[in-house]
């Protein structure tokens, strides 16, 4: 537990040392409210109880989501199974996107029925609160009198981590304020606006990813993301980019729509988004124009669609999938596939994963975080490995995926400029836009060697009251 003073504190049940299973607890003297509820995954599963809800929920009167990732969203069905029936409070666009994100992982977690599935979802749908940014909410003590009286009050601000993102002012009884970033999104990308430092922050919870290293440009990204194309173009290869379904999917489509824009190449290299989740979560993007960036916004002005462009395949069916693999493994053709899940830790990404690694002619791309443990950052490993042949003398030549051998022939590429995190510049940017400074700031979400570095380059700085 973390005292914040002495009406006030803060019980962390999962992302305070680890990138997965944010989940919150703001106690309060008259009861608590919960900041996000999100599922382990890779290392941090099996060094956590996993699905379960191991703490008591008998104080909390309201459930606040930052975003619709399922590492912040992934327990809520075990949250209403544990018997939370309180609100769940988050932005339109959250409210939009949680449960096609839930409903994606029920699938894989548990032994529901269809039937069953569909009515614990509706459930949640009744306990969404859809907000505004930019307005206080108050958070009544007893949801369903509705006396007037509050616990606190909530405001979302824009995060620009994904589409609906907020990080979370809470302002207190004594008016402090209580802030929790939730995942803030880098600065300068062209489909989200940048996040903006909120105008006061006492206690500020901060997440801490990408907190040791800085991003490529987007200027960057854009041209390594051509030079990969024209390596698949000339060698007839595949470029397989595991994407997560919110966020990631949707930057990739809008930078190569600009590729197939300033080079002409919508007849050579067909684009195939193999994800029903992703062509639903784009669609939802599509819904939400009003949230865009300046960037985005001016190509729809242009009579532009960067995230329905013609040669944007988009493969509904399993067989259909099964089928492209076989495709593509045995022909010459050369494709840009993008698949979930962006860790590489089941869905059909595996499937072309088995197919396409030991031919050295098709690009993996990495496009985002890969947490310890997965199967993405096992490849990850071995390319580092490989690009450090001085240091290693015996080097792996495949992975294992479900219990079977693949060699691993094809070349692996991280492109960092595609991360929905900020880095650590900008992390620092909103930490010194907060005047006066927070009184605590509190490292979170991000591995405990990271975390050091960061809190070693803040107080460096003069950031002072850094915690760890």
């Amino acid at each position: 537990m973390i005292q914040l003073n002495s009406e006030t504190s803060v019980i962390h049940h999962g992302g305070k040392t680890t990138v997965t299973g944010s989940c919150h607890e703001l106690r309060l003297t008259r009861g608590s409210i919960l900041i996000d509820c999100g599922l382990f995954q890779g290392r941090d599963l099996a060094r956590s109880n996993g699905l379960a809800i191991d703490f008591s929920i008998e104080n909390i009167k309201a459930l606040v989501l930052t975003h619709s990732h399922i590492d912040h969203i992934g327990r809520l069905p075990w949250l209403i199974a544990a018997g939370f029936d309180g609100p769940i409070y988050c932005s339109h666009a959250t409210a939009a996107l949680a449960p096609l994100m839930l409903a994606d992982g029920l699938k894989l977690q548990t032994g529901l029925s269809k039937h069953q599935r569909e009515q614990l979802l509706a459930f949640i749908k009744t306990r969404l609160v859809g907000c505004d940014y930019q307005q206080w909410i108050p958070i009544q003590i007893s949801p369903e009198k509705s006396d007037g009286s509050t616990l606190c009050q909530i405001r979302f601000q824009p995060a620009g981590h994904i589409l609906g993102s907020a990080y979370i002012e809470c302002q207190l009884e004594n008016n402090e304020v209580v802030v929790f970033s939730g995942d803030l999104g880098p600065s300068q990308t062209p489909l989200l606006p940048d996040p903006l430092p909120p105008e006061r922050a006492d206690y500020l919870f901060i997440e801490s990813t990408y907190s040791n290293r800085a991003h490529e440009n987007i200027a960057m990204r854009k041209q390594r993301l051509g030079a990969i194309c024209d390596h698949a173009l000339n060698d007839g290869g595949v470029i397989v980019i595991p994407a997560f379904s919110v966020g990631r999917t949707q930057e990739l489509l809008f930078d190569i729509e600009q590729l197939l824009h300033e080079r002409q190449l919508s007849a050579s290299l067909p684009i195939i988004l193999d994800s029903p989740m992703a062509s639903q979560v784009t669609q939802t993007y599509r819904e939400f124009k009003a949230l865009w960036g300046r960037e985005a916004k001016t190509k729809l002005k242009q009579q532009r669609h960067p995230l329905a462009f013609d040669q944007c395949i988009q493969i509904e069916h399993h067989r259909d999938h099964l089928a492209l693999v076989n495709r593509l493994a045995n022909s010459n053709e050369s494709a840009i596939v993008i698949a979930a899940s962006g860790m590489c830790e089941g869905g059909r990404v595996v499937n072309y994963l088995k197919a396409l690694l030991s031919d050295s002619r098709n690009d993996i791309l990495f496009a985002g975080y890969q947490a310890r443990g997965t199967l993405g950052d096992a490849l990850q490993r071995l390319n580092a490995l490989r690009g450090d042949t001085a240091k290693h003398q015996t080097i792996p030549r495949g992975v294992e995926i479900d219990g079977k051998w693949y060699e691993v022939n094809a070349q692996i590429h991280t492109m960092s400029g595609y991360s929905a995190h900020a880095d650590k510049h900008d992390l620092e940017r909103f930490i010194d836009g907060i005047t006066p400074p927070p009184k605590a700031i509190h490292l979170i979400h991000g591995e405990p060697d990271t975390q050091r570095a960061f809190a070693h380059r803040l107080k460096r700085k003069d950031v002072t009251n850094i915690i760890s």
